[in-house]
Parts: structure tokens; C-alpha cells; sequence
């Protein structure tokens, strides 16, 4: 095993810090059952990677723990994780298990097939180490979700370690519980999800996950249930709908900006993208919220997970061309968006 090389020598200090499952992705060219699909267009996949490429393209330093295999897919995760000026200075190379991939069918908007390979990968083996205590000791936000705690017995200590480490040395903590079913052995183990999402100051659950997770029959009750245990602020995904910010105080509806959607993977992440940027440079609820439907909105525009993350030159047109708050005028909470 071996480290790779840093984007541009080690880090004194990063905005966000995540960790997880890097994956080739092939995306067919043609609308078609994947097993008749015969011709498709590799790709960058996995949540964890979506959100530090979105945080880069935004313009903040961002870095991702990770280990890949010694074979080309895990050449090209990292090559592509470089290019977009994510730190990999930490990434592990593993000699022994493969980079994991998937194949993903092409849609005429809405959610495509994803088929997953990434059984005994590279990814899977990532575990705890003090180098990554280190480097997460150094940012200023951790990003988590669910994913590594389904992965492995090693994925899910690192998470545990990791949100224990970002905890003492202050660092803000926010957590998408991200389900895959296809990792769990059954829904009631998915709660398990629960233990984390009670470690972080941030919560973003879609209402579905939050109904399964909490067994709450609305939004309300999803939302009272994660902050009854801790957490500072839950943010509840809608799809179509918006969402919605819930606080011990207040309930703020955010709804989403119509755009043409070509392909809805990659919108969670998109949206998690919007509201650390606004966290990491100060926004108030309300602006935090529209950064986060931009951002989520541009990202199912195109057909890759990541390919249509805004940069902060991107993300300010949008906002220019399509600015409209949810709140009525005079009802602007100025407060930081702190957790």
C-alpha cells in the first residue's frame, strides 16, 4: 500500500473534510435496459466525492480521505479529484483490492437504473488511522453520510473515529444519511444511521429516509426526532417540493428553482454542496437555502452525478437570472448560518 500524491504538497488547513467510496461510473449513451445498452461514457461516482468537487468548484479547499486500487480506475478517480483541486494527499493506494465501479442507464429525465461492483473494493477497506485524525483535526467543516456505515466494519469505525476527532477540535459536522438499501442486510439495521445523525450539528435526511429512520408520520415529527437528540438544525428534502429547514425555533420552506432536469442522481449532493459553501462563508438561513436549491437544481441538469455542479461563477448567474426567495419581504432572518 502507498499514499498517493498530494495535489500541491500537505495542507496546512482545509474549509471541508469528507471520506468515503470513490467509484468508476459508466453512463450509457442510449435509453435502454442496461443489458442491451453498447456504448457508455465513464465517469466519476460516490457522494462523498460529488460533495468535495462541488465544494472545490465553489471555490473553497477541500479535502478527501479515501483509498482506491493500483489499476486504472483508481488512476482515474484520482486524476479526476486532482483536476478538480480536491486534496488527495491522504488518499490510500491499495495493491491488493480494486477500485470499485457501477453502470448507470441513461434516463429521459427523473431516476435512472445504477447497478453496483464494488463488493470487496478498495473502498470498502478504508479504516481509521491517526494520519486521518490529523488532516481532519485541520479543516473547519466534516461532511459524513450513511455510506460508510453500510460499506464495512472498518468504514463504519472511520466514520465514528472521524465525527469523535472533528468534535473536539471544534469543527461543524454535517450528515446525510444517504441510504442504499442494496448495502443493508435489512430496513431495521438502517437505523443504525440514527447513532451518527445524533453525533452531528446537521442533518439532511430526505422525507422518506426520515420516515423510515424515526418512523414519524411528517415532516415535524422527523424533524422533533432528530432535534429532540441533539442536532441544531434539520434540513428535510422534498424533491419536487423544496425543502424545508427546521430549528428548535422556526420552520422555513425553500422550494426548488425549476430547471430541465435530465437526471435527479447527484441532487442530494448537490444541495448538501449549497448549504456547507453558505456555512463556510457566513450566509444567513435564508440566502444558505437558496445556494443549496441552486446548486441542487444545476446538478440534475446533466447526466454525470457531478458534471453539473456550478462554479462560483456558474452559481452566481443562476442566482442572478432566477433569484426568488421563498420568504415573504421584511421576513429575512439575518442570523449566520452557524451550527
Amino acid at each position: 500500500m502507498r499514499r498517493s500524491s498530494p495535489t500541491s504538497g500537505e495542507p496546512t488547513s482545509l474549509d471541508a473534510v469528507t471520506f468515503g467510496e470513490v467509484m468508476v461510473m459508466f453512463v450509457a449513451q442510449e435509453a435502454a435496459p442496461l443489458e442491451s445498452v453498447t456504448a457508455f461514457r465513464k465517469a466519476l461516482a460516490g457522494a462523498e466525492t460529488n460533495v468535495a468537487i462541488g465544494l472545490a468548484r465553489l471555490g473553497h479547499r477541500t479535502g478527501w480521505i479515501g483509498r482506491v486500487g493500483d489499476d486504472p480506475f483508481g488512476r482515474y478517480a484520482l486524476a479526476e479529484l486532482v483536476d478538480a483541486g480536491v486534496d488527495t494527499s491522504v488518499v490510500t493506494v491499495d495493491r491488493r483490492f480494486p477500485t470499485g465501479f457501477q453502470l448507470k442507464s441513461r434516463t429521459l429525465g427523473g431516476d435512472p437504473e445504477v447497478v453496483y461492483f464494488r463488493r470487496n473494493s478498495a473502498g470498502s477497506r478504508l479504516a481509521p488511522s491517526a494520519e486521518a485524525d490529523a488532516y481532519i483535526r485541520g479543516g473547519r467543516h466534516l461532511h459524513v453520510t450513511g455510506i460508510p456505515l453500510a460499506l464495512s466494519a472498518t468504514t463504519r469505525s472511520l466514520a465514528f473515529r472521524a465525527v469523535q476527532v472533528a468534535r473536539e477540535a471544534g469543527l461543524s459536522i454535517s450528515f446525510d444519511p444517504n441510504l442504499r438499501p442494496s448495502l443493508w442486510g435489512s430496513p431495521e439495521e438502517m437505523v443504525a444511521v440514527n447513532a451518527m445523525a445524533e453525533r452531528a450539528d446537521w442533518v439532511m435526511p430526505g422525507v422518506e429516509e426520515g420516515v423510515l429512520l424515526t418512523g414519524a408520520a411528517d415532516r415535524r415529527g422527523i424533524a422533533e426526532f432528530y432535534l429532540a437528540r441533539g442536532v441544531q438544525r434539520v434540513v428535510l428534502k422534498h424533491g419536487a417540493e423544496g425543502a424545508t429547514l427546521f430549528t428548535a425555533e422556526e420552520q422555513r420552506p425553500r422550494p426548488v428553482f425549476p430547471v430541465e432536469v435530465v437526471d435527479t442522481v447527484g441532487a442530494g449532493d448537490g444541495f448538501a454542496v449549497g448549504l456547507i459553501s453558505a456555512h463556510l462563508d457566513g450566509l444567513d438561513v435564508v440566502d444558505a437555502l437558496e445556494r443549496a436549491a441552486a446548486v441542487g437544481a444545476l446538478a440534475t441538469t446533466s447526466p454525470g452525478d457531478k458534471d453539473g455542479l456550478p462554479t462560483r461563477e456558474e452559481l452566481d448567474r443562476f442566482l442572478s437570472e432566477n433569484r426568488v426567495h421563498a420568504s415573504a419581504p421584511g421576513d429575512r432572518s439575518r442570523a449566520p448560518l452557524t451550527m
